[in-house]
């Protein structure tokens, strides 16, 4: 999967620079205002401390993967050359996800060639990052250590370098650069600010009643076992039963008897069990362990 260096800086270069006076402008999106990225202290494969505070001044890419996961295979030879390419204003980090293995995971690392620190991510970390709910995840952080960008699954090489390059000011042709406000999607602390939520319909609320809507999704609880507010869970598993019905049933609550919908109310549905994992995104697996408070379900390799 990984590119020779030649082509891939062709490829790069193509992307950003020969598109097409009819093809739409190709564009990357960065957070408008972003948070710091949760520090950790862990050990590496090879016993040495590993910190964020390590690399200041540096873009960093937290890649949260595994051995078991596919897409999260498929991207580290483009990952290795990323680092080569940059390595003096970048620096690559692998968080291993439920993968126990030290042995196997050096025995993986040296077969790949990775040139980055690789530790064990613990389960407190991966719910600092929001859960990890598919393989691989990254979180790319800009020189201040704030996350600006986070990626689900497999994406294109051509991708995380523009992003890297317009991160450090270097030329990235005639590719636009947007900036969003996080409302959920890099941290699920901030799904109070969305305005939309996956699978809730609000068309039908009256302004005022969409306000009430949105406080009661961020100020009541799901019960799946998440310990996720309702909006929070909504974008985080959107296969959810429990936030789903329990979402349609406040829309119906506020929209009064004659439009509320069809389905039993929430109470009195059968109590909803944890989906096998959540809706992966493209190219990534989904099998993390269940280890509460977090859902099962994993990287778009699923996690188990």
């Amino acid at each position: 999967m990984g590119l020779k260096k030649p082509h891939f800086v062709a490829w790069l270069l193509g992307f950003v620079l020969a598109a097409p006076v009819f093809a739409q402008q190709p564009t990357i999106r960065l957070v408008r205002n972003p948070d710091p990225a949760p520090d950790f202290k862990l050990d590496t494969l090879e016993g040495k401390p590993l910190s964020l505070a390590e690399y200041k001044s540096k873009v960093i890419l937290v890649n949260f993967w595994a051995t078991w996961c596919g897409p999260c295979r498929a991207e580290i030879r483009d990952l290795v050359e990323l680092q080569n390419k940059y390595k003096d204003q970048l620096q690559i980090i692998g968080l291993v996800v439920d993968d126990d293995d030290q042995e196997a995971i050096k025995k993986f690392v040296d077969q790949f060639g990775i040139n980055y620190p690789v530790a064990i991510a613990t389960d407190e970390l991966r719910m600092e990052y929001g859960g990890i709910p598919a393989l691989p995840t990254s979180f790319l952080l800009d020189a201040q250590g704030r996350v600006v960008q986070k990626h689900e699954g497999l994406h294109d090489p051509v991708l995380y370098e523009v992003e890297i390059r317009s991160l450090l000011g270097l030329p990235i042709g005639n590719v636009k650069v947007e900036t969003f406000e996080d409302t959920g999607q890099i941290f699920l602390k901030h799904a109070d600010r969305a305005m939309q939520l996956p699978g809730v319909d609000l068309s039908k609320l009256s302004p005022e009643q969409r306000t009430v809507a949105l406080h009661k999704f961020n100020a009541e609880s799901c019960t799946c076992g998440c310990q996720y507010t309702l909006a929070q869970c909504r974008i985080w598993d959107r296969n959810c039963a429990a936030s789903k019905a329990a979402t349609r049933k406040i829309i119906d609550d506020l929209l009064g008897p004659a439009h509320s919908s069809a389905d039993p109310p929430a109470h009195e549905k059968p109590a909803a069990t944890p989906p096998a994992s959540s809706q992966p995104a493209p190219g990534s697996s989904s099998r993390v362990k269940p280890t509460a408070p977090e859902k099962p379900g994993t990287p778009t390799a699923p996690l188990s």
